[in-house]
């Protein structure tokens, strides 16, 4: 049971989406999401952290969320508030929110056949 206002997230492969709960469509099993951050550990020790909140909100099947604990997402947010926001990376941003959603999606829709 997800509350507004909750840190959830998604998960695939090395890759974690960090939303915010905006409200849970009990009727439908979805969850409205607003993307926070993308965190990627595919490359390097240090994970690539990218900061998504300039994206669009998303409606996603709750049961694929997972609750994330306070611990990970304080240090996630303080090293993307150091760094100077970039007018270019909004667009970057859209794009790896693009293609993690349609990656995840199409994972999810093999297992189901």
């Amino acid at each position: 049971n997800f509350q507004a206002g909750q840190i959830v997230f998604l998960e695939y492969t090395d890759s974690r989406l960090y939303t915010e709960v905006i409200q849970v469509v009990v009727e439908r099993d979805l969850c409205w999401v607003r993307p926070l951050l993308l965190v990627n550990q595919q490359y390097s020790e240090a994970p690539q952290i990218n900061d998504l909140r300039s994206t669009s909100d998303l409606l996603w099947p709750i049961n694929l969320f997972q609750p994330a604990l306070d611990t990970q997402v304080i240090e996630l947010y303080a090293q993307i508030l150091i760094k100077e926001p970039k007018p270019e990376l909004s667009q970057t941003a859209k794009q790896m929110l693009h293609q993690f959603i349609q990656e995840l999606w199409q994972a999810n829709q093999n297992e189901a056949q």
